[in-house]
């Protein structure tokens, strides 16, 4: 099976830019496509920064930095990315904007065989393949953020993608990324999100009820349960416009109640409360992005 060694990303936000960086540090050339420079600056910055971590955590060497630095190109046209062997969206979770993307890059890619991989976390994989004259080589490829630390990769085939682009991307994250695959069914939420999504928003809802505090709520669930995290901190960490898709593709799916994203959830994303990337969500990051 021949080997993916050209890797295109569309988009240099929190995952964007995460997985540019693991495809580089794993030897390969990557081409990375934003809206404008400035949105590319700020990707390269991401990933400037996230490579310093890994350095001062001595996860990397600074010659490793520097070389996958200088593996990574950016663009801000698609019809760049057309001798890419694989290319992985991962713009805003919103539908009609990952269709106009598959939309145009299904024109751009030259190459008969690329694969077309999304890395939504929600959005059913055949609606964004059936865009293209070529579902059979559209996959979807749900990485986690962060993607240098997380090793879990979802691999969402739909009922449209080939055996063969099944296997060269499973090969490929785990043989050459070396990230754990499981396998998710094509539907809303796929496995991970079906399970973590249902509980976020019942915390959520906890909070707005008026039940217990936020820091009370994140730590029973720490403290009492194990968990790494708090429910709350990690729908900060999330973003919660990125929830409130999530959400919202779950509920137009499922009609489940609990899928409905609760008003303080849409209230806070009106005002722009989106967490950890704009600095307030259910907690306060603000000395956070001064020291950064």
């Amino acid at each position: 099976m021949e080997d993916i060694r050209r890797v295109g990303v569309v988009g240099a936000g929190l995952m964007g830019s995460g997985i540019a960086e693991v495809c580089a540090r794993a030897g390969l050339d990557v081409l990375v496509s934003e809206i404008g420079r400035d949105a590319a600056e700020a990707g390269r910055r991401r990933i400037s920064a996230s490579l310093a971590r890994a350095e001062r955590g001595g996860r990397l060497t600074r010659d490793d930095a520097v070389t996958t630095l200088h593996r990574i190109a950016f663009t801000t046209d698609l019809a760049d990315l057309a001798d890419r062997d694989l290319v992985i969206e991962a713009v805003a979770e919103d539908e009609h904007i990952k269709t106009a993307v598959f939309t145009a890059l299904d024109k751009a890619l030259a190459r008969p065989d690329a694969i077309l991989a999304t890395n939504t976390s929600s959005i059913p994989i055949t609606r964004l393949g059936t865009v293209t004259s070529r579902p059979q080589q559209v996959i979807g490829v749900h990485f986690f953020n962060p993607v240098p630390v997380l090793n879990l990769v979802e691999m969402v085939p739909s009922l449209l993608t080939s055996d063969r682009t099944h296997q060269r991307a499973r090969q490929f994250v785990t043989t050459v990324l070396g990230k754990t695959v499981i396998d998710a069914p094509d539907r809303a939420g796929f496995i991970v999100n079906s399970l973590l999504v249902p509980f976020l928003l019942a915390a959520i809802r906890m909070l707005e009820a008026g039940a217990a505090s936020a820091v009370d709520i994140d730590n029973g669930m720490v403290l009492g349960c194990a968990h790494p995290m708090g429910p709350l901190k990690l729908a900060d960490l999330i973003g919660l416009d990125t929830l409130q898709a999530i959400a919202d593709s779950l509920h137009a799916e499922h009609k489940e109640p609990l899928h409905a994203p609760p008003s303080l959830l849409l209230r806070m994303v009106d005002a722009g409360l989106l967490g950890r990337k704009t600095g307030r969500g259910f907690y306060d990051y603000a000395s956070e992005r001064q020291d950064a």
